[in-house]
């Protein structure tokens, strides 16, 4: 009896052992990020969920607090930005409602979440029109670069 107890501790010990090498693969969790790692003035691109081809360019205005972020689209006033939430490798960013810059007389809320990746901002945004139209919302990516 005794040796078929050391032959299956031994067997799930076996089992459930992790190799260096698969050690080595495993994606280590990304890091924590903070609001000073973004700080600073941005150049965005909001675009499609598929394709590369930027729906607008604007710039966003990032501190190391959740006050005084803006967004600015072309030929318009900055739009406050409200930071939602900071988890993980995440910022979510809520904006508006505010004069859509895609189309013309909707407003428009948009709900952000950006993360830093080699040091550029990325992530994803839905915006929500307010219109009874059947497309009125609209999911996309953005991309951003730090202005010197």
């Amino acid at each position: 009896m005794n040796r078929f107890a050391v032959l299956c501790c031994a067997a799930l010990l076996v089992g459930c052992a992790q190799s260096d090498e698969q050690a080595e693969m495993e994606t280590p969790a990304a890091p924590m990020i903070s609001l000073a790692d973004v700080a600073g003035v941005w150049t965005m691109q909001a675009l499609p969920e598929m394709g590369d081809s930027a729906l607008v360019t604007y710039e966003m205005v990032a501190t190391d607090n959740t006050e005084g972020w803006t967004v600015t689209f072309p030929d318009a006033e900055p739009i406050p930005a409200r930071v939602v939430a900071v988890a993980g490798d995440s910022i979510i960013v809520d904006l508006g409602p505010y004069e859509s810059a895609l189309r013309d007389g909707l407003m428009v809320s948009t709900r952000s979440v950006v993360r830093l990746q080699e040091g550029n901002l990325t992530g994803t945004f839905v915006a929500r029109y307010q219109t009874t139209e059947p497309d009125s919302v609209l999911r996309g990516r953005q991309r951003g670069t730090r202005n010197p």
